[in-house]
């Protein structure tokens, strides 16, 4: 089965409002092994969307459409399709009685606009909505089926799931499929690298696929496969992510959900080995990302934003003489504070950051990007020197990324 969503509503075009239903209905449809090829958002206009419905219904076996059913002269999802499809509109009573239904428990009188909600194509079947006042419905005509959703989210999520999904998997049948995607993270190597080493895997791919992602600073390899099974699908993929491992080995940090920060903090447990941390460019970033994950606070233990070079002296001992003679940005600088934030924390180990994120402060010297990332621990203190490209949120994240990464390895090798 072959499917395509379309979302309608000019604030999505006009990037007031996230499409996340498109998201949602992705996953969703991944999962029932029905491919989306297409989607496609367009504002509310009758004429624009008839093309792009029409459009939809000759190339897939479903079109799933979000938006347009509210009660305003603007709401014209359903209308259109009906005209699209030559039905007519007819009242129907019992979501007529939901809607009266849903004003009289709320003590409100219904607004005559409100009856436009009951108004369905001939030959429909009712979705019903548990939240809002807009029903949903399915309409079969020939070979296509035609799945129209409310726009809110928390409308039309529940109504997919409850409804849409089962009636899916019932006409699917026999010929019902799985789609399983694993995904591969990476970190200190480039996408190009990434795909240079398993480009052979890449050019026999078929089923499973093999697709790159590359989200501010790291890569993601994504390996989906489509079976008959879940169990099946995830025997396909584990044949080719044992290979991806074999040759991207300590560049691998997690899989799936696992975050760069979740696996940092899942790895301080496992050691029992204390942090802390000092920020000046990352603002605080590291120890935000790191104290998102549950029960950290059993290991992080400190963590400073000194962005000012009287709060490095003050907070983390920085010598007035190296900040004078060297800068806030330079080795010196970046080893003071990761000794003095250890001190300060009575950590087992710390990192620190300093470094230009832009878009000003830079010199031909000391450019926008530079950035000075520091690791101790009770017998070593390290620096390493980056330049990084990007706008300010991309510097300060990729700056997280290794600060977070130098710690990651330093705890796969640690020994007590």
């Amino acid at each position: 089965m072959k499917a395509e969503i379309i979302s309608t509503g000019t604030e999505l075009l006009l990037g007031q409002v996230l499409n996340t239903n498109a998201q949602f209905l992705g996953q969703r449809l991944a999962k029932m092994g029905i491919n989306v090829f297409f989607q496609t958002t367009v504002g509310d206009n009758p004429g624009r969307l008839t093309e792009v419905f029409n459009n939809a219904l000759r190339r897939a076996d479903l079109v799933i459409l979000t938006g347009g059913l509210g009660p305003t002269s603007d709401d014209l999802t359903k209308e259109t399709v009906a005209e699209a499809l030559g039905l007519r509109m007819h009242v129907n009573e019992s979501a007529m009685a939901h809607i009266e239904e849903f004003f009289r428990l709320r003590g409100r009188k219904m607004p005559e606009a409100n009856r436009k909600q009951a108004l369905i194509p001939e030959g429909a079947m009712l979705i019903p909505n548990k939240v809002g006042t807009a029903p949903g419905m399915i309409i079969e005509t020939g070979n296509k089926t035609v799945v129209i959703l409310p726009g809110p989210p928390v409308e039309m999520e529940p109504m997919f799931t409850a409804t849409v999904e089962p009636y899916l998997g019932n006409k699917a049948g026999k010929e019902k499929a799985i789609i399983v995607s694993r995904v591969i993270r990476i970190l200190g190597i480039g996408e190009s690298s990434v795909e240079e080493r398993i480009k052979d895997l890449v050019e026999q791919q078929s089923n499973p696929t093999i697709a790159f992602l590359a989200p501010r600073g790291e890569v993601l390899v994504r390996i989906t496969a489509k079976a008959a099974t879940g169990k099946a699908a995830e025997k396909m993929i584990a044949k080719v992510e044992k290979e991806i491992v074999k040759r991207l080995g300590g560049y691998i940090y997690g899989t799936d959900d696992e975050s760069l920060e979740k696996v940092v903090a899942g790895l301080l447990k496992k050691h029992n080995v204390t942090l802390s941390v000092a920020e000046s460019c990352t603002g605080g970033l590291i120890a935000k990302r790191l104290t998102d994950i549950p029960g950290v606070s059993q290991n992080f233990l400190y963590g400073v934003v000194t962005y000012s070079n009287e709060s490095k002296v003050n907070m983390l001992g920085v010598a007035p003489e190296v900040l004078e003679k060297h800068g806030a940005v330079s080795e010196e600088t970046a080893l003071e504070m990761v000794r003095g934030i250890r001190q300060a924390g009575g950590s087992d180990i710390a990192v620190a950051v300093t470094g230009i994120a832009g878009p000003g402060g830079g010199t031909p010297e000391k450019p926008v990007g530079l950035v000075y990332i520091a690791f101790a621990d009770y017998d070593t203190a390290i620096v390493q020197k980056y330049l990084f490209t990007g706008d300010r949120e991309v510097i300060r994240w990729q700056s997280a990324n290794v600060a977070l990464n130098m710690l990651r390895e330093y705890l796969l090798l640690y020994k007590g």
